[in-house]
């Protein structure tokens, strides 16, 4: 498993990098058009819950194919798959880079619970998708995109319409680490734990599943 881990690290490096670009260039003109924090918040309550959406296709799938379990082992095994590893990787990780600038607005979103209402039911629909839908790989890509833009508009909210070099320098950082470790170990390493080792497929990341 831990070859695994490094495995699936070391592939998707490189299509972070590329988003961790796009984000960075996001930033850039976010700042300079001295973007509102409304704005930035609005955007992070919508790709929140899309990340968390299709995390949760691709863990439940994932955990579905491999480990042929039933509903409430998927829907355990999904549930926290998408919306802990989300959670990290949207609100605690960009909150760190926050708190390290000692940014006016930085605070820790848990969607779960401060918008309950939407984040939980689009994760129990990702789940279901992904109980009988076996496809894996077109969200997978998705999710990396999308939460490479939740983490960065997590940070801008942060951020209000007061941006730095400082913050321009340190926040990609924190973006790159906000995709590139919770993406990859929740959507296929997180799974695979909880999938008996002999029936556990090998290091396929690219295909589908």
């Amino acid at each position: 498993m831990l070859k695994r881990i490094l495995y699936e690290l070391r592939h998707h490096a490189p299509f972070t990098l590329s988003g961790t670009v796009l984000g960075v260039a996001i930033l850039f003109l976010m700042a300079h058009g001295r973007v509102s924090r409304e704005l930035s918040e609005g955007l992070f309550w919508i790709c929140h819950p899309a990340h968390v959406f299709l995390s949760a296709v691709v863990t439940a799938g994932l955990y579905r194919v491999h480990g042929r379990r039933g509903w409430w082992a998927t829907l355990l095994v999904g549930y926290v798959g998408s919306v802990g590893v989300s959670t990290i990787s949207d609100s605690l990780i960009p909150y760190v880079g926050e708190a390290i600038l000692r940014m006016e607005h930085a605070h820790v979103h848990a969607g779960f619970l401060e918008q309950w209402y939407v984040v939980n039911p689009v994760a129990l629909l990702g789940i279901a998708l992904g109980y009988f839908w076996k496809k894996t790989t077109f969200p997978h890509a998705g999710h990396v995109l999308l939460s490479t833009w939740a983490s960065l508009f997590h940070m801008t909210m942060a951020a209000g319409d007061t941006f730095n070099v400082w913050m321009l320098l340190v926040l990609p950082v924190f973006l790159f680490l906000a995709v590139w470790l919770p993406c990859c170990t929740s959507d296929i390493v997180f799974p695979l734990l909880f999938v008996p080792s002999n029936q556990r497929p090998g290091c396929s990341c690219g295909h589908e599943h």
